[in-house]
């Protein structure tokens, strides 16, 4: 088990970089932004997906037999948060500035908020768990930083509120993550941390699997199944080359 705060805090800050990437660019680029995004989708939910059952979950039954019990807890909690938010926007009506604008923007900023908890986690298993699991979780955030700025416009905010409000929730909210959890995460032990680990891993898989190949299905882009294909084959290689 190894003990850094640098590496964590430089992978939450990437991500928060590439967040705001995403938002610059559909703000400035919008054609272009909406065109490729779903191809950074589709590689990132290969890397998730893959860099998850052939690192993470097996690294975590090796630190605590009980973690198949954790990995499915990881994925339920988050299936069941993501159910909640739906239904609560489809509650309020499509039109609804609180239901498309801030529901959404509280959903994604806790969701970025619990990316910097795995930044934690999984850099103080190992330097190398860490760096597989940002590869996946970084190419993720800039379609995510795209999608939360065009559902604030859509809930009605002007172009500087939904920039400003999507900068908070969608990209610092992860390099927060990561400062608030890094102090109780690198204090306890290797048991519990196979526990903590389990739980990311059924998160990322959750991400991969039944939300970012979804939301790329949608698009019905002509190249997405390759980008996919190239996110498998990064995490493959990595995974191989260690």
């Amino acid at each position: 088990m190894e003990n850094t705060f640098w590496t964590p805090l430089i992978a939450s800050l990437l991500a928060a970089l590439v967040t705001a990437l995403g938002i610059y660019t559909i703000r400035h680029f919008e054609a272009w932004g909406r065109k490729y995004s779903t191809y950074f989708v589709c590689f990132a939910a290969g890397v998730l997906i893959s860099v998850s059952f052939l690192h993470i979950i097996p690294k975590s039954f090796e630190m605590n037999t009980n973690a198949p019990a954790y990995l499915l807890t990881g994925f339920v909690l988050l299936h069941l948060f993501n159910r909640f938010v739906t239904a609560f926007v489809c509650d309020r009506g499509p039109d609804s500035r609180y239901s498309i604008g801030l529901t959404s923007m509280f959903g994604i900023g806790f969701h970025s908020f619990i990316d910097g908890f795995i930044y934690s986690i999984t850099f103080t298993v190992s330097t190398f768990t860490g760096v597989l699991a940002t590869t996946g979780m970084v190419l993720h955030e800039f379609p995510e930083g795209i999608i939360t700025y065009l559902l604030l416009l859509r809930g009605g905010f002007s172009a500087k509120s939904s920039l400003i409000l999507a900068l908070l929730t969608a990209s610092f909210s992860t390099p927060l993550g990561m400062l608030v959890s890094y102090p109780l995460v690198s204090r306890i032990d290797s048991s519990m941390l196979g526990v903590l680990l389990s739980l990311s891993a059924g998160a990322l898989v959750y991400v991969g699997a039944t939300h970012l190949l979804p939301q790329a299905e949608k698009e019905h882009r002509k190249y997405s199944l390759f980008a996919l294909a190239a996110g498998i084959l990064v995490a493959v290689l990595i995974v191989l080359s260690k």
